[in-house]
């Protein structure tokens, strides 16, 4: 069935993405600050949303803050926070093997998941820069003997100062060829990331909206969740790729903003 189109007086919150949104690794996207100072003044709900799990949402919201940024812990919803959610609500306690940075075991903790490596329930695995062919090996054996696969999100490749560098779904790649076995996706473009932000709002996906600069990820996101999509021209795509990511992705935005001060305006009014 066709997804509806929704307007945007229709939105009453919204999912915003970081990276190439709001930020360039330690640098603001112009107009970052004045689109959730807007927000705030509107009394708008909104959350941000991110694929990244090597960060908790308390050092998020500080890396936002020391940009300029106005955020709280609270607002923050990492893919790590969300895959130890989903984990402990399929099996409550259960055993996990985490292969990943402090933002993911930390939320697996805080889950009241235990950490193991040995025979492990559940094998979730993230961004991990510390990732050795002992690590590969341990996952795959794992994974072959019964351990269900949970990956925190699919990114290939992730931006850093010194270029593009490999990501959590590279490293999942080498994981799904030794095993054989494909992993359960928690964080965008899949549904589960999107389901636990709506269910933190605590409204219908129709009435939410995503704000993102990528295709692939963060508008596929919204589309799949059945949520309203905003593509800002910031980061991923720009004008003049946006007719090549149109067609590789196969969808499409709602909304097409070329900058943060045009999202600003298009959702808060431009006398905010």
């Amino acid at each position: 069935m066709e997804r509806m189109r929704i307007l945007p007086k229709g939105w009453k919150a919204y999912l915003i993405d970081l990276d190439g949104t709001l930020y360039h690794g330690p640098r603001m996207i112009p107009g970052s600050d004045g689109l959730i100072t807007s927000l705030r003044a509107k009394r708008i709900p909104f959350l941000f949303v991110t694929n990244n799990s090597s960060r908790t949402p308390e050092e998020v919201a500080a890396h936002l803050e020391a940009m300029g940024i106005s955020a709280r812990t609270e607002e923050v919803c990492t893919s790590a926070v969300a895959a130890a959610r989903y984990i402990a609500q399929a099996q409550p306690g259960c055993k996990v093997a985490a292969i990943g940075e402090a933002g993911l075991t930390i939320a697996l903790k805080e889950a009241g998941l235990q950490l193991t490596l040995e025979e492990p329930d559940v094998v979730v695995q993230g961004i991990d820069r510390q990732f050795t062919y002992d690590t590969l090996t341990r996952a795959a054996r794992w994974i072959r003997g019964g351990a269900r696969y949970v990956l925190t999100n699919p990114d290939l490749l992730l931006p850093s100062q010194e270029g593009l560098m490999p990501g959590a779904g590279t490293l999942s790649a080498a994981i799904q060829t030794a095993s054989g076995v494909k992993p359960t996706v928690i964080g965008k473009p899949a549904a589960p990331l999107m389901d636990f932000a709506i269910a933190r709002l605590g409204l219908e996906a129709s009435e939410v909206a995503v704000i993102g600069d990528n295709l692939h990820t963060d508008i596929a996101a919204g589309v799949n969740a059945g949520c309203g999509t905003i593509l800002t021209l910031t980061g991923i795509t720009t004008a003049d790729n946006l007719p090549d990511y149109v067609k590789s992705s196969g969808v499409e935005a709602d909304l097409v903003c070329r900058d943060l001060d045009e999202v600003r305006a298009r959702i808060c009014g431009s006398g905010e």
